[in-house]
This record gives C-alpha cells, sequence and structure tokens, in this order.
C-alpha cells in the first residue's frame, strides 16, 4: 500500500514538472530586476540604407554574444524603407554602458556616422518579456 502511494505521488510530481516546464520552442529566462531596454529609431540617408542594413546586422549578430546582451531585434518601416527601429533588451545599464565602450561599437560608430540622418532614442524598464524561441 505505501508502496503504491509512493509510485503514485512520484508519478503526479513528474507529471506536474513536466507540464509546468517551458514547452518546446518557448523560452524561460530567471530575471532579478527589470531589464534595460532600449527602443532607437534611425532615419537613414536613401543613398546609404543598404550599407547601413550590412552594418547594423553584423552588430546585431556580435552584440547578442557580448555580457548583458539579451536581444538585438532590427526592424525596417514597412511605409518608409529608410526608417529602422532597434530594440534592444540588456541585463541593466551598465552591460549597455560597458558594450559602448567595445572596439566593436566604436568600429559600428565610425562606419555609419555619416549614413543616420536623425536618431531617436527612449529607454525604458521591462516589465515582462513574453517571447516564443525560433
Amino acid at each position: 500500500m505505501l508502496k503504491s502511494v509512493a509510485m503514485g505521488s512520484l508519478a503526479i510530481a513528474l507529471g506536474l514538472a513536466v507540464w509546468l516546464l517551458p514547452m518546446r520552442g518557448e523560452q524561460a529566462t530567471a530575471q532579478s530586476g527589470p531589464l534595460h531596454i532600449l527602443v532607437v529609431e534611425y532615419d537613414i540617408v536613401p543613398a546609404e540604407i543598404d550599407k547601413y542594413l550590412t552594418a547594423i546586422k553584423e552588430l546585431g549578430a556580435a552584440a547578442v554574444k557580448e555580457p548583458g546582451c539579451r536581444q538585438l531585434s532590427i526592424a525596417v518601416s514597412q511605409k518608409d524603407p529608410n526608417h529602422v527601429l532597434l530594440f534592444e533588451a540588456w541585463d541593466n545599464a551598465a552591460a549597455f554602458d560597458a558594450f559602448l565602450a567595445t572596439d566593436l561599437f566604436k568600429k559600428y560608430q565610425a562606419t555609419v556616422g555619416n549614413m543616420i540622418a536623425k536618431r531617436d532614442i527612449r529607454t525604458y524598464s521591462s516589465v515582462a518579456m513574453n517571447f516564443k524561441g525560433n
């Protein structure tokens, strides 16, 4: 009797654990505090858009490998192909500031400086981050 109760409890515990774990393709991450979020909008000089997109894609791919970078997404306006939006999520402002001091970011700045006609940077603190993995 005791053995069957223990086995039943174990089966329920395992079933509950599987149910509570993230499903395949979904991501769950532990977060001790709000993330440092940046939303950056650029108007790019029309003749430079292809070069700019190449540079920002390279930066984004490298940035997510840097300490503290959770996400760097790049989007282009459907109405204006020269209007680019970046969405960045960092562990904290210090991680972002450290990234700004890297040779990687300095190279990006030197490359794209004359390509940017207008820039608008807004910072936020995350409340919830919900997304599915690839």
